[in-house]
């Protein structure tokens, strides 16, 4: 067969099948009598062999030795190739992000772009001082994606780059929010951690609605700073959570403030005012506890708590007891 109907069917072309030639790839085995290459069937064998491996990103050379070389053991090669091609794909699915990134930016020119492109690397400097001049930039104006920014405060570990981002995406509207909420189902606890306090200071229905959600998170941390937010937004719902914070000992203090923001009327400070003394008659409520419960009927107006810190002024916890009786004492110079 002739260097032409080859290249016909096999798909490479004559130029290609020279080179393979120069290269010592693939010889025709035979010249017809005017000197033109002849391929004989195990030639194409070879040519169909030799694309078959360019497929899968070797090199010309490296095809060469895995054709020849008897000793040749193709796992090192493929476990090297399998690495390289994560590479690439990794570092082209990093341009492809980062070219949306600046079309979502839309900028009107290319200083815009180069702005953009700046901003971007020095939201992901080594640098704390550059990241944080980045996120106020961003809050400034400076045409930065939201996407960028979430994927930023969902990473920062530096607690002064986090609250600027933080910041920064507050100002920028309500884009984030949903990219936050996603953070929330992370398989990491810091980036749970990061999601749900960025959305506690993010403004907006749609914010409050993911906090609620969270409030019924599995873990924790998540269901506590969502308590916490919701409870200065005015909602009654962190009610349950709040109180258990108290019970449990985790960010007492913040959730007694939080359930005194949230008593605004007698309705809802008697229903603070039950669910306290509820959690202090439990069998299995441990004296630190108690003492915390008590404490936090001070910020709870209302014939409630009131009523509470009486009982609780003969409590057999000497402790209680000195609490509510001074509690009490306070509410009557008041």
């Amino acid at each position: 067969m002739l260097i032409g109907e080859v290249s016909k069917r096999s798909g490479v072309s004559s130029r290609m099948l020279r080179h393979y030639e120069s290269l010592g790839l693939v010889r025709p085995s035979g010249r017809t009598g005017s000197g033109y290459r002849e391929y004989s069937a195990r030639d194409i064998r070879r040519i169909f062999h030799i694309e078959s491996l360019r497929s899968l990103g070797l090199s010309l050379r490296e095809i060469g030795r895995a054709l020849d070389d008897p000793g040749f053991t193709p796992s090192a090669l493929v476990d090297d190739l399998v690495r390289r091609t994560g590479e690439r794909i990794a570092a082209e699915t990093e341009l492809l992000t980062r070219l949306r990134r600046i079309d979502a930016a839309d900028p009107a020119d290319w200083e815009g772009v180069l702005q953009v492109v700046a901003l971007l690397q020095a939201l992901g400097s080594q640098s704390a001082d550059a990241r944080q001049r980045a996120a106020l930039s961003s809050a400034d104006g400076a045409p930065v994606p939201v996407e960028a920014l979430v994927e930023a405060v969902l990473g920062e570990t530096d607690p002064n780059v986090a609250g600027a981002l933080r910041w920064a995406l507050a100002q920028s509207g309500a884009g984030g929010t949903a990219l936050l909420a996603k953070g929330l189902g992370s398989p990491a606890a810091a980036v749970r951690k990061r999601a749900v306090r960025s959305l506690a200071e993010m403004p907006g229905a749609e914010a409050t609605a993911h906090l609620r959600d969270a409030l019924a998170h599995p873990d924790a941390v998540v269901r506590r700073y969502a308590a916490l937010a919701l409870g200065t937004r005015g909602e009654a719902g962190a009610i349950p959570t709040l109180l258990d914070m108290i019970l449990e000992g985790g960010n007492d203090t913040d959730a007694a403030d939080a359930l005194s923001e949230l008593a605004s009327d007698t309705a809802t400070a008697d229903r603070i005012a039950t669910g306290l003394v509820d959690r202090l008659a439990r069998d299995t409520t441990s004296a630190p506890a108690r003492g915390r419960l008590t404490q936090a009927l001070a910020g709870i107006p209302g014939p409630t708590a009131s009523r509470a810190l009486v009982e609780l002024s003969h409590d057999e916890d000497r402790a209680v007891s000195l609490t509510a009786v001074y509690l009490l004492h306070l509410r009557e110079v008041r």
